[in-house]
């Protein structure tokens, strides 16, 4: 393979569809591949398929289906995670309850998409995952779904009150997955500045991955839809 093709090939994303239904990965397939940056580089139908794949094929990112047999999404995401925690993992479902979104963040998986959002949705959720960010759809962000969280979620002002006002900024743009850059670039702050930061919110609230930071922003209220 010349030199300048094997840089392309190296610099795409890796992806592994994971979906009982062979119509949705085929589709998702040729939606994907459409795409110069990323690269489907297998599939799966059910969650045990899901895990040996992930292991022998090491992708970037499992775009995983929640409701398979063997298996669910849920289960095969926490057996990935434990075994390889690089591996990032973009749920794909129909289930708009935030009870999933709360699973999913504790099983450490990096994002949540709707399947009847649009396909450049899915396209720009796998970009930001395999980035290092995080992506939730915005309708598990409402308020409606954040106030059924609360109630069974009680939190305390001790918590609450050991962030400053900019670290409170900082871990809200975190959880909405925005990259260091691009929250030092919002904050008008330097990226080693987001960096103490995230230090510093680690320090206070006793958290180190961006799953738990996520979960600790959505308990605290403060990833709220725009209304």
């Amino acid at each position: 393979m010349p030199r300048a093709e094997q840089t392309q090939a190296t610099s795409q994303v890796r992806v592994l569809l994971v979906d009982d239904h062979q119509m949705i990965r085929d589709g998702l397939t040729l939606l994907i591949n459409h795409q110069p940056d990323l690269c489907v580089v297998g599939q799966a139908s059910d969650g045990e398929q899901a895990v040996r794949q992930a292991l022998a094929l090491q992708p970037d990112v499992v775009v995983m289906d929640l409701t398979m047999p063997k298996l669910n999404g849920l289960q095969a995401t926490q057996r990935i995670k434990a075994q390889q925690p690089h591996i990032k993992i973009l749920a794909l479902t129909v289930h708009e309850d935030a009870s999933y979104l709360r699973q999913l963040t504790q099983a450490s998986a990096e994002g949540y998409v709707l399947k009847r959002a649009a396909g450049e949705e899915l396209i720009r959720a796998i970009r930001k995952v395999a980035a290092g960010g995080v992506y939730y759809d915005a309708n598990l962000t409402g308020k409606a779904l954040l106030k059924q969280w609360h109630s069974g979620s009680p939190t305390t002002g001790e918590t609450t009150a050991r962030l400053t006002q900019r670290e409170e900024d900082v871990l809200t743009k975190i959880a909405q997955g925005y990259t260091n850059k691009e929250i030092a670039a919002q904050l008008e702050v330097g990226v080693k500045t987001v960096e103490t930061y995230r230090a510093r919110i680690a320090e206070k609230v006793g958290l180190r991955s961006r799953a738990e930071l996520v979960q600790f922003a959505l308990r605290q209220g403060w990833l709220r839809e725009t209304v």
